[in-house]
């Protein structure tokens, strides 16, 4: 097949229903239209295209390689397409569409995803679609119009604004400190068993540290190592070794003394951010939600 002519991008929507829902019937009802008629529209843009999109049979739906490429452009375009209605609308107030949204595996699961089913509730015609990852990610080249981010460094052509203050602090079980005694320096961390997580900004296996307004730095060791906070603080009250972990995930656990603070004077800065490109800055559901993030986690305990 050779291409005709450019796609229309109510095509492009409707492609990206079926490829979402992998069912004509599921995104005919999603998009109030009839299953032939969504058929139609996919089979016009795939002659659009000069080429074949989607695999069909009875029961599903399979998006071919062709497909996937045009999907993840169709959702680029349809977002740009998006931000250039709100950038010129004068009721861009209202915050409409989808809001692509990352963030770290724990952070992103326990504060961000709850905050974020508030948000939806408050705005019917907003969407938000969250994925959590263990790694840095690029918010505009993969496509994500906000990163939820704990840590203080960030590219200088992305917008940031902090959501709340927070640090990190290091820490160990009773139960681990009376068997191996407790730190009183930092350089006794080199004979300890450490929980060393590979998180998205610091490198693995060596701890930054501030202490009366100067930077150290400590490689550490131990034999276990993790790229999930949450498994290096469950090793930790197991009495397994020595965390270094943001205060929003283990100040119950410092005050129910089921963890105990050690070298308290030494603590890693470690603020919640919200980075986004500047080419989504009008944007309304940027906007919304940053304000929203930014009451949610400023509210006693939400750092």
């Amino acid at each position: 097949m050779t291409p005709s002519r450019p796609p229309s991008l109510d095509d492009l929507r409707v492609f990206c229903a079926v490829a979402r829902q992998s069912s004509f019937r599921a995104a005919a009802e999603a998009l109030s239209m009839s299953a032939a008629y969504v058929s139609k529209r996919v089979s016009m843009l795939e002659a659009d295209l000069g080429t074949r999109l989607l695999h069909r049979s009875t029961r599903r739906v399979a998006v071919t390689d062709a497909g996937e490429r045009v999907y993840a452009w169709a959702e680029r375009i349809l977002d740009d397409v998006g931000h250039l209605i709100e950038d010129v609308s004068t009721t861009r107030s209202v915050p409409r569409g989808t809001l692509r949204v990352s963030s770290s595996f724990g952070f992103g699961r326990h504060v961000v995803a709850p905050a974020l089913a508030k948000l939806a509730d408050l705005h019917p015609d907003l969407g938000v679609r969250l994925e959590l990852f263990d790694r840095l990610v690029d918010v505009a080249g993969e496509g994500f119009d906000l990163d939820v981010r704990i840590g203080d460094e960030f590219s200088p052509h992305l917008i940031a604004r902090r959501l709340a203050s927070n640090h990190r602090v290091l820490c160990a079980s009773p139960a681990y400190l009376e068997r191996h005694g407790t730190p009183k320096q930092l350089a006794d961390l080199t004979s300890h068993a450490c929980l060393a997580i590979k998180e998205r900004d610091h490198p693995f296996g060596v701890w930054r540290l501030q202490a009366h307004g100067e930077s150290a730095s400590i490689r550490v060791s131990g034999p276990l190592s993790t790229n999930h906070g949450e498994v290096a603080v469950q090793w930790a009250l197991a009495g397994r070794g020595i965390v270094l972990r943001s205060m929003w995930d283990v100040r119950p656990l410092l005050e129910s003394g089921a963890l105990r603070q050690v070298l308290p004077e030494f603590t890693q800065p470690a603020n919640v951010w919200a980075v986004y490109p500047a080419r989504v800055a009008a944007s309304a559901r940027v906007r919304v939600c940053v304000d929203f993030l930014a009451d949610e986690f400023g509210q006693p305990g939400g750092s």
